[in-house]
């Protein structure tokens, strides 16, 4: 009898160590199902992700074309997409502006995308193989942080024409992107701790309406598009008043007391000196000195820290003639067919004033010089006078990244080489932006009319000046 009961109990713990293995195996095969269903997409997330590839963006994107060939007068001052990868961040705001802005809410995606990534939230500045940044090199990322001021606000820098949340504008997914380059990390642009790291310098914009684009948004950033009364208004020190027969001046300049900071604009779209042929007849022609750099330049040089050039779209047989530029070489009128191709007189032109520069820097040790790519335009199906448009309205649907390494602007890219002057390779990135133009919403806009060279700001030029304080 003893025998049989202990062959019962054997039978029995056999049975029960033989349930809870089943048992086991069960759990384990539903957890590693459930497991696997969160690493394989359902077919609706497949067909997303599949068609929201984006092309790379590279020198063959036919669009590109426009930007150097002999184009028009241009001109002068005139949702949320959860497929693209989003930058960390710190839980949004309320009413961060004055004007309400609220950033979008984030659905499950983009909520795992901040979770796994918040080491990025103390970005620093990172390069590999301690190479110099390529900051042209690199993707658009969503940010909920941005923009990094109000649309609404900044009046006191900002041209009521380029604030495109004052004229009707309803869209505004473009200002929730931040530029990410490829190989290191740009820090967040703090305004009050840039102006301590120019403390005693002078910055200066010397260019065209992009340009002073680009002056008004970094006014803007620097303040946080808060109004400082306290800042100073120094244009006349730099000789920026309004000059006969103008209706605004040649730029303006100024001062922030706290710091001793100068941030300044001088308008010279073609970055050549220009100068009455004759002073006594109001209808004279200009001459145009393609070897020769601005008045201003030469006059103010010396008292510049950071200097921005840039030029590009006047550079049209139209926009010569209009303002009755002739060409000038060695003091004397151009007589070289082939000089007095556009594109031909931009490359003398962009090449002299680098030179010129180079050879004023070792004057000058405090000096650092950038030279802009040119800001690419977006009209489709015409030009600004022809019925040209950029109706699009959702981000980065050309694509979100550029992998060359070379510049979509060779002039300037050739130019700056071997040069102490750097490049600020911003055109191939701007590129992908073609939603962020002014488009129609423009106090100046009449049916039909768009300014697809022109950004809204906030936007475009803020990253461009992101990118300036980065390397500055």
């Amino acid at each position: 009898m003893k025998g049989g009961s202990q062959y019962k109990l054997r039978i029995k713990r056999f049975l029960s160590l033989t349930a809870l293995v089943c048992l086991t195996f069960a759990v384990w095969a539903w957890e590693k199902t459930a497991l696997l269903s969160t690493f394989l997409p359902s077919s609706d997330q497949y067909e997303m992700s599949s068609s929201m590839s984006s092309p790379v963006f590279s020198l063959s994107t036919p669009q590109m074309h426009s930007v150097y060939t002999n184009q028009k007068p241009s001109i002068e001052d005139v949702p949320f997409d959860a497929s693209i990868e989003e930058v960390p961040s710190q839980p949004a705001t309320e009413d961060k502006f004055s004007n309400n802005i609220k950033s979008p809410p984030l659905r499950g995606s983009e909520e795992s995308l901040f979770e796994e990534k918040k080491e990025s939230d103390n970005l620093k500045m990172v390069t590999s193989n301690n190479k110099e940044c390529n900051y042209a090199k690199g993707k658009w990322v969503a940010d909920r942080r941005r923009p990094l001021y109000s649309g609404l606000g900044c009046k006191q820098w900002l041209s009521e024409m380029w604030s495109c949340r004052s004229n009707n504008r309803t869209d505004f997914s473009y200002e929730r992107y931040r530029w990410q380059p490829k190989d290191c990390e740009m820090p967040e642009f703090e305004g009050s701790k840039f102006l301590k790291q120019v403390q005693h310098k002078t910055i200066a914009f010397v260019g065209d309406s992009l340009g002073r684009q680009q002056f008004q948004s970094l006014m803007c950033m620097v303040t946080g598009g808060q109004e400082h009364p306290e800042v100073e208004d120094i244009s006349i020190q730099y000789g920026l008043d309004i000059q006969p027969g103008s209706d605004r001046p040649s730029g303006w300049a100024f001062r922030f007391p706290t710091t001793n900071t100068t941030i300044l604009y001088y308008w010279s779209a073609s970055l050549c000196a220009i100068e009455p042929i004759n002073i006594t007849d109001p209808n004279t022609n200009f001459a145009m000195h393609l070897d020769r750099p601005a008045q201003f330049l030469q006059q103010y040089l010396h008292r510049f820290n950071v200097l921005v050039l840039n030029t590009g779209h006047h550079w049209n047989r139209g926009k010569v003639n209009a303002n009755r530029w002739v060409m000038y070489i060695n003091g004397k009128p151009n007589t070289d067919r082939k000089t007095a191709m556009i594109w031909i007189a931009k490359d003398v032109a962009v090449h002299s004033v680098a030179k010129w520069i180079d050879s004023q820097m070792p004057k000058h040790s405090e000096l650092k010089v950038f030279f802009r790519t040119i800001s690419p335009r977006h009209f489709l199906n015409g030009d600004w006078n022809t019925g040209g448009s950029c109706d699009n309205t959702k981000p980065l649907v050309g694509g979100s990244e550029v992998t060359q390494n070379v510049s979509a602007d060779p002039v300037v890219e050739d130019a700056v080489k071997g040069t102490r002057v750097k490049i600020l390779d911003i055109t191939a990135l701007s590129q992908l932006r073609d939603e962020a133009h002014v488009s129609k919403y423009s106090i100046r806009a009449t049916p039909g009319s768009y300014d697809c060279l022109h950004w809204c700001l906030p936007g475009i030029p803020d990253t461009w000046n992101e990118i300036l304080a980065a390397q500055v």
